[in-house]
């Protein structure tokens, strides 16, 4: 019997655009479908979703996408998830929740592992075991270690959800969604609402799975070079025992409004002295799965506010009413899409002169006709993207998942959802006649009711204020309970403390499949380099296979700058392609970039060098062309070089406005990255210049640039011109080149004659040095979780490099930190770092509710690296899951630049092949040395912790005037 029989063929078809060939089926028992992409790419993909719209905001299908994988029947451990991620070599591991739907990806290059992935992520959404204790852990918990103590509320997503809640971008992004659509499930907040979680009860809970995790509710994909019938086989097992039901996951369509809403919203802006609001203007769209449509809508919303020179953006950024954009822009991945735009740091008082700004912006255009120069730049930047489908660390096969369950989940076709050639050359023929995108305002915008705006504002008490009704919730379910039921939540709080710290059984962990140890490829993955001299500079050149793009990157030493003109340099990078050059002014230079290349953007690369005991530090400009184009890429790039106009006064000043509200919209979503930019900032000069350049230095710095822009702007464009000045040469230069061999005989001579363009002027190298931070620093700003590092210099201390540290590293990630700082802790994540060049060692928390406990936590990490035994399967799973990140996957362009990286840092293949010996014979014994390392962290480590003011003064009491603090926000 073939696979195939327990399967309908609803379709068969070709995707040419990808090379591949397209099967949807549909499993006759269960009525679960699945879609089969048949390819030559090595990096293949599994995923199955459910359609999972929820009635409320109790983050239901979020917490679900958490708790299905905490065990399973046939694999019964507390963590299915983490042992896979341990002892892996995937490129993809995850699971994410949207509005609509929950998806569980994975993806790996390795068949065998590939099919262990899809076996345990199998079971785990299909065969749970989600006990109440799943959900206590994972969702929400009274906390309560005595009757007489304090109860407070714990769990992953809560925690997680506090943090969501803290950032200004994510509350107006969910209100904006909301009001949008008030009458169907889109008004609640899948991910969930702080004040609602705790309304979870685990009956709810199971009834939610039990009516949307069911095949009859799946949408099943795969995408690779497996075999197309044992993909048929694998899911046709996984669906023995299951029968058809009908699920009722419907997604209702909202009837429109006949006029527009508008409704208010606060964030936290703490103490602030001149705190900004935020406002969006939203409409409703036609329902997704319209190729034609949604491709039209992706170039129209790039027209209008995709680039610094796009109409509407540029209305808003000139009119000064603001800082930068915000909205969520063009949203296909809703059953009706959505478009949304405005400006955040606004005066609320403003929030109507920017509502009618945006709205005769729009009458302006459908009049008066958009620039067609305009409208061939985003169709080119589109376009390329489209056919390049770079889709950078992701694995392809994921993006185009998610770009066939833009259709698939409304039961539209996902295959026709991947063709893109036939509908874009209607569009271009639909342009060709004129008045297209003109008709879309007039129709979509202009004539549509179903507009709603919504204002943010800033609230200085709001942060008291939920913390004060989240203790009177609190004090009001403690009063409701008997004496019993405050000794029964003592109990399940022991319980669950007791289930968390027990240890799965060996037996249990060895129903987990992995790899073995002769799976792995023991000789290092080489990326062709030729280093070639041109002029006074060098090409670094990698002979790979692009599909006709050329890839360059052109680079200059950073060194050759005095290090007070470090802060200067995200906004003189950026005021390279956007200040207008030559006779172009800014808007026809973006245009220019758009309609000749790929796209151009600036880069800053900074590290220690260890094996020389120095500093490397770069400013690249990456741009990408087809081969046809190079010479109009290069002509470009040597234009910004030489000729940006860095006198743009206006210009440089609404940089640096949007820099500094993204940065501190940032704060909140990636605090743990800031907190350890600014640790490592102690240790060496490449990492002070990165925090100098991109840390919280840089935001200081910004806030002060913008003041001297209006009261000394000579001051400031003399910096900018000794920028040019001293680091535009060719002796500090270099070009990275990926393309292959064909294609680079054909432009050689371009590069060297682009080259031979630049001044042959050479500028010594400046004297850096170290500035001065505390040992213990807290930065303070509103937001209802924390963000707590600790680090030292290993170097510094003694420790030599071992490849050992590759395996050990993520092994902490992975168990330790894993186990206290997130299950136990409540912390949406914890980290550990390495880095191998600077010897910095960092962990790190996300989002977490504790401070000084977590920081306890690090330094036990000493005893339990001492006393770790480790049998021989757990072992070779560390040292599979390290292969698997050494050697992660890599598109051609993320090859060249990791080639040119290894270079700059004096990484030859010879040490990267000895550390990869050291990694595959990594020992038991290892994981004790490394303790010692550790021990640096534990007595000399720096501290830096990202929290609210209360938070850090309520650790001043427990442990004396311990942090320094600086106020951020």
């Amino acid at each position: 019997m073939s696979a195939s029989d327990s399967f309908d063929l609803l379709k068969d078809d070709v995707v040419s655009e990808f090379n591949t060939r397209a099967r949807l089926w549909r499993h006759k028992r269960t009525g679960a479908e699945l879609l089969s992409l048949e390819n030559d790419d090595e990096n293949k993909v599994f995923g199955i979703t459910f359609r999972t719209p929820a009635g409320n905001s109790t983050g239901i299908a979020h917490i679900m996408e958490h708790s299905v994988l905490c065990g399973s029947e046939k694999y019964p451990v507390k963590e299915p998830f983490i042992e896979l991620a341990k002892g892996s070599l995937n490129t993809f591991l995850n699971a994410m929740t949207y509005p609509d739907k929950t998806c569980y990806p994975v993806a790996s290059t390795n068949l065998k592992d590939f099919y262990n992935l899809i076996d345990v992520y199998l079971d785990a959404v299909l065969r749970p075991l989600i006990t109440p204790y799943t959900l206590l852990q994972e969702g929400w918990h009274y906390e309560l270690d005595a009757p007489d103590q304090e109860m407070t509320y714990k769990g992953v997503v809560f925690n997680e959800m506090k943090g969501d809640y803290s950032s200004a971008d994510s509350i107006i992004s969910e209100e904006s969604r909301h009001i949008l659509y008030p009458d169907t499930h889109y008004q609640y907040d899948s991910g969930g609402d702080p004040e609602v979680i705790p309304t979870l009860t685990y009956k709810e809970f199971k009834h939610f799975y039990e009516t949307h995790y069911h095949p009859s509710n799946a949408r099943i994909y795969f995408y690779g070079d497996d075999d197309p019938e044992q993909r048929l086989r694998i899911i046709d097992a996984a669906l023995r025992g299951f029968e058809k039901i009908s699920p009722d996951s419907d997604i209702a369509l909202q009837s429109l409004f006949t006029k527009p809403k508008y409704k208010e919203a606060a964030y936290d802006s703490g103490d602030d002295p001149d705190p900004k609001g935020q406002i969006t203007l939203n409409w409703l769209l036609p329902e997704a799965g319209n190729v034609e449509l949604t491709l039209a809508w992706s170039i129209f919303a790039h027209i209008l506010i995709g680039t610094p020179a796009s109409p509407l953006r540029k209305a808003l950024i000139d009119s000064g009413l603001g800082e930068d954009l915000t909205g969520v822009g063009f949203e296909s991945s809703l059953r009706q899409m959505m478009f949304s735009t405005g400006l955040r740091g606004i005066q609320v008082e403003n929030a109507e002169k920017i509502q009618e700004l945006i709205l005769n912006t729009l009458r302006e255009l459908a009049e008066n006709g958009i620039d067609p120069d305009t409208v061939a730049s985003s169709l080119n930047t589109v376009e390329f993207s489209l056919r390049e489908c770079n889709t950078g660390a992701l694995p392809r096969g994921l993006v185009l998942m998610l770009m066939s369950l833009d259709a698939w989940l409304y039961d539209r076709d996902p295959i026709t959802a991947l063709a893109f050639e036939a509908p874009l050359n209607v569009i271009k023929q639909n342009i060709a006649k004129g008045n297209y995108f003109e008709s879309m305002i007039r129709q979509y915008l202009l004539d549509n009711p179903h507009r709603a705006t919504v204002l943010l504002k800033p609230d200085p008490q709001l942060g008291q204020k939920l913390a004060e009704k989240e203790r009177e919730r609190l004090e009001k379910a403690r009063k409701s309970m008997s004496p019993a039921e405050l000794r029964q939540i003592v109990e399940t709080t022991r319980e669950l403390k007791r289930r968390q710290e027990t240890p799965d059984s060996p037996e249990a962990l060895a129903s987990i499949p992995h790899l073995h140890r002769s799976d792995l490829e023991p000789q290092i993955k080489k990326i062709p380099l030729e280093v070639l001299p041109a002029g006074d500079s060098k090409v670094l050149y990698h002979d790979l296979f692009t599909n006709g793009i050329l890839y360059l990157d052109v680079g200059f030493n950073l060194q050759q700058l005095p290090q007070e003109s470090l802060p200067y340099l995200p906004i003189f990078s950026q005021a390279l392609l956007e200040t207008g050059a030559a006779e172009l002014d800014f808007v026809r230079l973006v245009q220019r970039i758009g309609k000749y290349t790929g796209g151009i953007h600036p880069a800053t690369f900074t590290s220690a060098v260890r094996n020389k005991d120095e500093n490397t530090a770069w400013l690249f400009l990456r741009g990408k062309a087809m081969l046809a184009q190079s010479p109009e890429l290069l002509a470009i790039l040597r234009d910004v070089l030489l000729t940006a106009r860095l006198d743009n006064r206006e210009r440089i000043r609404q940089m640096a406005l949007e820099a500094k509200a993204e940065m501190e919209a940032g704060l909140v979503r990636v605090g743990h990255r800031v907190a350890n930019t600014r640790l490592k900032a102690r240790f060496t000069l490449a990492d002070m210049a990165a925090e100098e350049m991109g840390g919280v230095n840089q935001l200081f710095f910004l806030r002060k640039l913008i003041e001297r822009i209006d009261n000394d702007w000579q001051s400031v464009q003399d910096a900018l011109e000794s920028i040019r000045a001293a680091l535009i040469n060719q002796q500090g230069m270099i070009c990275n080149v990926t393309l292959d061999q064909e294609g680079w005989k054909s432009i050689k001579g371009q590069i060297d004659e682009f080259i031979a363009s630049f001044p042959k002027t050479s500028t010594p190298a400046a004297a850096w040095n170290l500035a001065a931070f505390p040992d213990r620093e807290g930065l303070t700003l509103p937001t209802q979780v924390n963000f707590v590092g600790k680090a030292a210099n290993l170097y510094e201390h003694g420790y030599h490099l071992n490849g050992s540290a590759q395996v050990i590293v993520p092994y902490l990630r992975a168990t330790w930190l894993w186990e206290k700082v997130r299950v136990q802790g409540g912390a949406y994540g914890g980290f550990c770092v390495f880095d191998q060049q600077s010897g910095a060692l960092s962990f790190l928390s996300y989002r977490d509710p504790n401070l000084t406990q977590t920081l306890d936590i690090y330094d036990q990490t000493v005893q339990f690296l001492q006393s770790i035994q480790l049998d021989e399967a757990e072992l070779t799973r560390a040292i599979i899951g390290a292969i698997g990140e050494v050697d992660a996957y890599q598109l051609p362009d993320a090859k060249g630049y990791t080639s040119m990286s290894r270079y700059l840092l004096s990484i030859s293949d010879e040490e990267r092949q000895a550390r990869r010996d050291e990694i595959l014979s990594t020992t038991e014994a290892d994981f004790h040395a490394f303790a010692q390392a550790v021990e640096q962290v534990r007595e000399h480590g720096a501290v830096v912790v990202i929290a609210s003011p209360d938070a850090v003064q309520a650790s001043k009491k427990t442990n004396g005037e311990w942090l320094v603090t600086t106020r951020v926000l």
